[in-house]
């Protein structure tokens, strides 16, 4: 049976920390990553017994550059589970995880489905609980939760530590390019607590994914496209069409038209996504109230791709945007 190692990130966890620590059961050995805890993190995975790697934060913290600290820090991995510290590990899905892994030699990468433990306190919870619920099979890519095969992870570099939002994806799109398959195994993996209760917390991490978009896309002009389109038409020309058409109506009754034709193609947007959440499942009064956030994300999403633009060609540091 093939030993499994558990990666763990984190910073001021707390109580999910010692909860995702109880939950690893049938690992060789557990390293886990913080980037600065000021609670008692560390404390709390010494005694759980994981050996503790602690970033330099004087260097801007990546989620990737975690990960990768965590598996150097290991002793001959083969098989690697990386969790987020704020996630509780389903018991059976990491045997799960390395058998798949077994049988196929050609996958590189395993993931499963992860929830939400709170999915009911906020709609943002709801929303991210259906981000996490994909179909299982063959993938392009996952977030952060997966079991890697060392031999995949070390051969494409790990994670890119400058890639500071779905650096996931970029990830796995390397993998892919690698020759690796990714997939999804139908069986639970983690229980996620998003703590995100307030529209302004849903709103940085909107803009944080709008970043992602525009870094992965730059590194893979390929990935993401359709993404960066959406936001470019809804998040950008669209409401200067809108802005434009309120400057005309001062003064010609055609303005107006322009002001219905814009609200008539965000009203299709919306209705177009609700449709599409209710035929994938989601039930009817929650597929509503997640179009709204969906169709309106175009707008932080559009700052965030503008944020790493500005980053990339004044020169700045890619840091990371927190929203909880």
């Amino acid at each position: 049976m093939t030993p499994v190692d558990v990666v763990l990130i984190g910073r001021n966890e707390g109580a999910r920390l010692v909860a995702a620590l109880a939950s690893i059961e049938g690992a060789r050995q557990v390293v886990y990553v913080d980037s600065g805890s000021t609670d008692g993190s560390i404390v709390a995975a010494e005694q759980a017994g994981a050996h503790v790697v602690k970033l330099d934060m004087s260097v801007p913290f990546t989620a990737a550059r975690a990960r990768n600290a965590g598996f150097d820090a290991l002793r001959d991995p083969q098989f690697v589970l990386f969790i987020d510290g704020d996630c509780t590990l389903v018991a059976g899905f990491l045997d799960a995880a390395r058998a798949h892994l077994e049988a196929h030699p050609k996958t590189g990468m395993v993931t499963g489905w992860r929830s939400e433990i709170h999915r009911d306190a906020s709609v943002y919870n709801q929303l991210c609980d259906w981000e996490w619920r994909r179909p299982a099979g063959e993938i392009i890519a996952c977030g952060g939760d997966m079991m890697v095969r060392a031999e995949a992870w070390a051969g494409v570099g790990g994670m890119n530590p400058q890639v500071i939002a779905a650096e996931d994806d970029e990830f796995c799109t390397r993998l892919r390019k690698a020759g690796w398959t990714l997939e999804r195994i139908p069986v639970e993996m983690t229980r996620h607590d998003a703590a995100m209760t307030q529209f302004a917390q849903w709103w940085a991490r909107a803009v944080r994914t709008g970043h992602g978009f525009a870094q992965v896309g730059h590194l893979h002009p390929a990935y993401f496209l359709r993404e960066r389109m959406r936001v470019i038409l809804f998040g950008l020309w669209l409401p200067l069409v809108l802005f434009a058409g309120i400057s005309v109506a001062r003064f010609q009754t055609a303005g107006y038209w322009v002001i219905l034709a814009v609200l008539a193609l965000y009203g299709l947007s919306y209705l177009r996504t609700a449709r599409g959440l209710v035929r994938d499942g989601l039930p009817g009064r929650e597929a509503w109230r997640h179009a709204v956030l969906i169709t309106l994300s175009k707008i932080p999403n559009l700052l965030g791709v503008i944020r790493f633009h500005f980053r990339r060609l004044s020169g700045r540091a890619m840091r990371i945007i927190e929203y909880k």
